[in-house]
């Protein structure tokens, strides 16, 4: 788990040294389990969304899973070189429908944007406002046990 506040003085800095400890945060879970058992799923919410990308992309770290819920993609990750690594991650955006930051216009350009990079994601949408619905999360979880979804190219 991480968290941090980014402010645009030493902005990359500041990435680069959030990717460095979300990976030795990974690293340190890591030890000591056999890597074909384990299944990692990276969730970040509102903000968070941006940390998750980002570290997913640039770092050393594989996930099985990224959900992002509430937020968007960074508008300045590079998704052709980021690509390759987001290729085989399964990847899922969540969004209220009464949410007021990640809107039916943001949601359309966040498709928009993957589809044409070439990456397939699905998208789950609940009734509900910017928070983390209880339900959608233990659905999600079981879409994880038993496959069945659907996602979009």
């Amino acid at each position: 788990m991480g968290a941090s506040w980014m402010t645009r003085e030493d902005r990359l800095a500041e990435i680069a040294d959030y990717v460095r400890y979300l990976d030795a945060v990974y690293a340190t879970v890591r030890t000591g389990r056999e890597r074909s058992r384990a299944r990692v799923t990276v969730l970040g919410f509102s903000q968070g969304t941006a940390t998750a990308c980002r570290w997913l992309a640039q770092g050393v770290a594989h996930a099985e899973r990224l959900i992002l819920w509430g937020g968007e993609i960074p508008p300045d990750l590079d998704l052709v070189a980021a690509r390759e690594r987001l290729a085989g991650v399964d990847l899922t955006l969540v969004a209220g429908r009464r949410d007021e930051f990640i809107t039916p216009k943001i949601l359309a350009r966040e498709r928009e944007r993957l589809t044409t990079h070439g990456i397939s994601f699905r998208v789950v949408e609940f009734d509900g406002g910017h928070e983390i619905d209880e339900r959608v999360l233990r659905e999600l979880g079981e879409l994880r046990e038993t496959g069945n979804e659907k996602r979009e190219t």
